[in-house]
């Protein structure tokens, strides 16, 4: 009996399934609301972090490019549609000529050149794609690339031989160079050697390092693929922020080091069409090192013009001893062979960043040399 009261009494209970239901399934909404509105939330700021950065670099980059531009450099139609950035500083002759190392533009020379101007003009330059000389659009043409490849030697020194005619920089020229400017430096006295008196060939590229697969391993293995972070990181704007949070510094550093050289490297820092073209500069690098050996078999250099080679413990320092070992090894091997009368000048503890921690010894050779044709034009 008590059992027949309890189940009519669960009977009688109400029940209201579909209200049951429902509450479910609002909750369930409600719950997928809140999920889609955090997806929501999470893909702005991530559109904004991914948007913001870039836009505000590159807007930056716009007003900086105009006000960093040196008082004293201008930028040079050289024809052709291009136009480059040449700043020269002195007076006299002969006129110095400074070639950057591979993919640094011309103020890494700032300690060099303000010392030698002393003396004579000194002229550096940025290469195309480097600092203020521009690349040209992609579908824009010089004709010149139906001979020589994009930054590679042969192009480079076409533009420089255009840059210092239609400047009017009159020779005789006292060409330096480092790295790749060492190779341009080269095929530009073999090439116009009735130009140039003296040739200075810092921290060179042997021609026969591209052949050894270790060297190839850690150009095309290791630096390049650093130097394409780099340039994602200044397209992306990462580059600035790391910049403005102390993690980026500058290279050239210092007491005598101007605010406006510390802005123009932060700001070729952040610029991704530099970095691109620094890029281009350490691809095509095997192919500049052909096209100078090439040149150099077809015209010997002039008897005329003296060389000098200047080299420190180790081509650099922060790679593997037995890869400078390799270089030094075919440094000498390529000097013997193609510049035997070379003078050769070395600088204890130093490496490849020679021409800003070192400056005072290149500037010292510098001036010796200018010095010396000067004394020689003034005698006859």
């Amino acid at each position: 009996m008590r059992k027949r009261t309890e189940a009519q009494a669960s009977c009688n209970e109400p029940v209201n399934p579909g209200r049951t239901d429902s509450d479910h399934s609002k909750n369930e909404v409600k719950g997928r609301l809140s999920y889609t509105s955090v997806l929501i939330s999470a893909g702005k700021c991530l559109l904004l972090i991914i948007v913001i950065p870039p836009f505000l670099n590159y807007a930056s980059l716009q007003r900086e490019g105009q006000m960093l531009l040196p008082k004293d450099g201008q930028i040079v139609d050289v024809g052709l549609g291009q136009r480059m950035h040449l700043l020269c500083k002195g007076q006299g002759k002969p006129v110095v000529i400074l070639d950057s190392p591979t993919g640094r533009s011309s103020d890494i020379w700032f300690h060099v050149q303000e010392s030698v101007a002393t003396l004579t003009k000194v002229c550096t330059y940025d290469r195309v794609g480097l600092g203020f000389s521009k690349r040209l659009m992609q579908n824009e043409t010089t004709g010149t690339e139906k001979v020589w490849g994009m930054s590679t030697t042969g192009r480079m020194v076409d533009d420089l031989h255009r840059l210092l005619l239609a400047a009017g920089i009159a020779s005789p020229f006292i060409l330096v160079g480092s790295e790749l400017g060492s190779l341009n430096s080269r095929f530009y006295s073999h090439i116009h050697d009735v130009q140039v008196t003296d040739l200075v060939l810092i921290d060179p590229i042997p021609e026969d390092v591209f052949e050894e697969d270790q060297w190839k391993e850690y150009w095309y293995g290791k630096l390049l693929p650093s130097l394409q972070a780099k340039q994602f990181s200044a397209a992306t704007g990462l580059s600035r922020m790391l910049i403005i949070l102390g993690a980026i510094e500058p290279t050239i550093k210092g007491e005598n080091v101007s605010e406006e050289l510390i802005q123009l490297q932060k700001y070729l820092l952040s610029n991704p069409a530099h970095q691109s073209s620094a890029v281009d500069e350490h691809y095509f690098m095997n192919e500049s090192v052909a096209q100078v050996r090439d040149i150099t078999k077809y015209k010997p250099l002039s008897s005329r013009t003296s060389v000098s080679v200047i080299t420190g413990d180790s081509f650099d320092q922060q790679i593997p001893e037995h890869l400078n070992q390799m270089v030094s090894k075919l440094q000498k091997k390529f000097l013997e062979e193609s510049y035997p009368s070379a003078n050769h000048i070395h600088i204890k503890g130093a490496d490849r960043r020679m021409i800003y921690k070192k400056p005072s010894a290149i500037s010292q050779h510098l001036k010796k040399l200018v010095n010396q044709r000067q004394a020689k034009q003034q005698s006859q």
